[in-house]
């Protein structure tokens, strides 16, 4: 019997949002479920790429039950688990007056650098991801620059140079992953 594989999203943080650009995902990992053996999918957080990979991966859940999400969490996250996802929507409502949809995920990783990886704790998430996968999806464009905070080290400024994204994508070519990169029409 063959393993499962995994598939892993990573991408920028804003990203342009279309009706094709949604059904492109969902065709495509619906192509990794139907084809390529994929049952877990593996998320990271603070990206508008990663919500829409997460959104297409529920939807397919109503259809292939047996697919799993899996957050893999950096340091100050956690996931809210689908077992969870109620009554932590109950218990929102209550203390702050509206009603919230939250993301939920079936599982919870913790890679075993999440505690000690000060700053680099998303880029080590990230490969830790990456390594973890048969099939990565990015949403990378070469061109993009991350806005440019500032960040104080002895009275010198300085600004972040790349973004995660890029450091990802040249990773994940580094191990020779399958890369499928949403930026653009390829």
């Amino acid at each position: 019997m063959e393993k499962h594989k995994q598939c892993c999203f990573i991408g920028h943080r804003t990203i342009v949002v279309s009706d094709e650009l949604k059904s492109r995902i969902y065709e495509y990992v619906e192509d990794l479920i139907i084809n390529h053996n994929v049952k877990r999918f593996l998320f990271g957080s603070r990206s508008e790429f990663n919500r829409l990979c997460h959104e297409a991966v529920d939807k397919l859940k109503k259809k292939y039950p047996n697919i799993e999400r899996v957050f893999y969490t950096c340091r100050h996250e956690s996931a809210i688990l689908e077992r969870d996802k109620d009554n932590m929507r109950r218990a929102f409502s209550i203390v702050c007056g509206r009603d919230t949809e939250f993301v939920s995920f079936d599982a919870e990783y913790a890679h075993k650098t999440k505690f000690t990886s000060g700053r680099a704790a998303y880029i080590e998430r990230n490969r830790a991801m990456i390594d973890d996968s048969d099939f990565c999806v990015f949403y990378y464009d070469e061109n993009y620059r991350p806005n440019k905070r500032k960040r104080f080290k002895s009275d010198l400024t300085y600004y972040q140079p790349d973004s995660g994204t890029r450091l990802a994508y040249l990773y994940a070519k580094r191990k020779c992953k399958n890369i499928k990169n949403f930026y653009g029409r390829n």
